[in-house]
Parts: C-alpha cells; structure tokens; sequence
C-alpha cells in the first residue's frame, strides 16, 4: 500500500503540482512523504496504552500474523444483549496511536459467525488524538439473547494509515463516463 502512496507521492513532487486547485494535492503529497517516513510496514509499532482499571486486559493478537489485536470486555459482571439491542461493552483501555493512523474496529469473526454479535456501527473509528476509553457498542442481530462475560473478547482493533483531506468548493466536477450514476448502475 505504501508503494502506491509513495509512487502518488513522487507523481506529485516531480511535476503534477501545477495548475489552480492542485495546492490540496501538493500538501497532501508533502503529508504523505512524512507519514511514509513515520510509519514502516516492516516494523512492529509502539502503541502508548494505559489500563483505565486494574482489571483491563491489554489487547493481544490471535497469531504472528494477525492483522488485528483482540479487545477484551472490562466488566464486573455479565451483560445480557437481547435481540437487536445494542449493549456499549467498555475495554477499560485508551490508547494513544500514531500520527496519520486510526483504529478501525471490527466484528471478531466468530463471534459474528457463532453469536451474531457485532460493532454497531459495523466498523468503529478511533482518531489518533482520542484518548479516552475504547468503548465497542454490541449489537445482537440473532432472535436469542446474548452474553458477554468478564474478559470476553469482543472487537477486533486493526491500526490503519490514512490520507488526510482537504476540501476545495469548485462551481462543477468535471464529466466523467460513469458520471452520476450510483447503487447498482455500473451492473447487477
């Protein structure tokens, strides 16, 4: 991913920064350059965490080659989700990510799979500046109530780079094959 980040990046640097309008693109180029420079997909990355309790579990991966870390639920007792209800199960964590990433938060498989309980909001958003409790809100999508126990693993945190935007209002966006066409125009 980064390779595409850095060829866009070196597009930009060595001669598409012309033209009104490309200001946007020429930062976000410069912004890419110094979040490639911070962040090697190559090395494991520090996360700052600090257990809000003395019961918080800090988060661990399921295998060498995970991609997600397993948030565990930090609750004095059980808490029952019934059917289509929506339960906020805190992990009594915080955590402070780096610069130019977020934590995106995700259904643990099985738990999907075999309980029907997922994040929902489907993916959760943990900007880099947020420093309170990481809270994943359950929702139960089966017909049966649900139980989540002390120490349960409940969410999956996956740490996730991101481009930073810049919004230019222009008077029209420029015509394109697909044009406006949207939910199910391009096929079935």
């Amino acid at each position: 991913m980064f390779g595409l980040i850095a060829g866009l990046s070196a597009m930009f640097v060595t001669g598409a920064c012309i033209g009104v309008g490309m200001t946007a693109l020429c930062n976000a180029s410069s912004t890419l350059d110094n979040m490639e420079e911070n962040w090697n997909m190559k090395k494991m990355q520090d996360i700052l965490i600090e257990k809000l309790t003395d019961t918080a579990t800090i988060p661990t991966k399921g295998s060498s080659e995970a991609a997600g870390v397993d948030l565990y639920a930090n609750i004095d007792k059980e808490i029952s989700i019934k059917p289509h209800e929506t339960k906020k199960i805190g992990t009594g964590v915080a955590m402070k990510l780096p610069e130019g990433t977020f934590g995106a938060i995700f259904a643990r498989s099985g738990l999907a799979t075999k309980n029907g309980l997922r994040p929902a909001n489907c993916v959760g958003v943990c900007d880099s500046d947020y420093r309170g409790e990481y809270i994943v809100p359950l929702h139960n999508d089966t017909e049966e109530i649900q139980v989540i126990k002390p120490g349960d693993r409940i969410a999956q945190l996956v740490l996730t780079p991101y481009i930073p935007m810049n919004f230019i209002e222009v008077k029209e966006l420029e015509e394109t094959e697909r044009g406006t066409g949207g939910f199910g125009s391009t096929g079935e």
